[in-house]
């Protein structure tokens, strides 16, 4: 490993984990790090440091099986199957956490797995039944998109070059959503009295234009104007 590589991956290490960086400490489970992926596909992309536990320190990759397990959640697990590079680190320690201490230890195998944004959205998650979920990655965690998610994706595929206009059903839905604090999607069909599923179009809508910003309150997606 170039001491230029070294570096890089300790400098990672220590930004922690946030938006668009998880630590995974093994894979041996395909379908939970298929929701990762997932995750990081569905929202502004992002890196897995595998081999590395949630405090920083280095557990390492212990076979190519591993590997292995990576590659089947990229590619069986997921739907798309979503794009994924793989680049291997061997790391030599000379204490717990990587980059303190002088000693020369062992060495130790983290694969850094790079998945980028993916323009095909949602990916999908596939569990061990079959069924299709899409994640989102908000803050560090990966999230179960909304229905509110959804309806974005499909509207950034079907609406390409589309504009917004001013109509009445569109001020009088922005104005029900006018309150001191971020509203559920149960709540703006209270004061819209709009059906549920328009009331989630229109969000998405809003939200593509700006006009509208979603955020994850007290594990609730919720909604306020910009």
């Amino acid at each position: 490993m170039k001491i230029d590589d070294r570096k890089y991956l300790i400098s990672l290490i220590r930004e922690g984990e946030h938006q668009q960086q998880d630590f995974k400490y093994g894979v041996a489970d395909p379908v939970k790090l298929a929701r990762s992926v997932s995750a990081f596909a569905n929202t502004d992309g992002g890196r897995l440091l595998i081999g590395v536990r949630d405090d920083g320190l280095l557990s390492g990759v212990r076979s190519e099986e591993e590997i292995y397990v990576m590659h089947q959640a990229a590619y069986r697990y997921c739907q798309p199957e979503a794009s994924i590079k793989f680049d291997i680190f061997h790391v030599g320690i000379g204490d717990k956490k990587v980059g303190y201490g002088k000693g020369h230890v062992d060495n130790r195998t983290i694969v850094m797995a790079t998945i980028p944004r993916s323009e095909r959205r949602p990916v999908c998650a596939i569990d061990e039944k079959g069924r299709r979920r899409a994640y989102v990655r908000v803050k560090d965690e990966n999230i179960v998109a909304s229905p509110v998610h959804l309806a974005i994706w499909r509207e950034e595929q079907q609406l390409h070059g589309a504009s917004f206009t001013y109509s009445e059903e569109n001020r009088t839905f922005l104005h029900s959503m006018s309150s001191d604090n971020p509203l559920t999607v149960t709540q703006i069909v209270r004061r819209s009295r709009l059906p549920r599923h328009r009331v989630i179009v229109l969000l998405a809508r809003m939200i593509r234009y700006g006009l509208v910003q979603l955020q994850l309150i007290d594990q609730q997606f919720r909604f306020s104007l910009t």
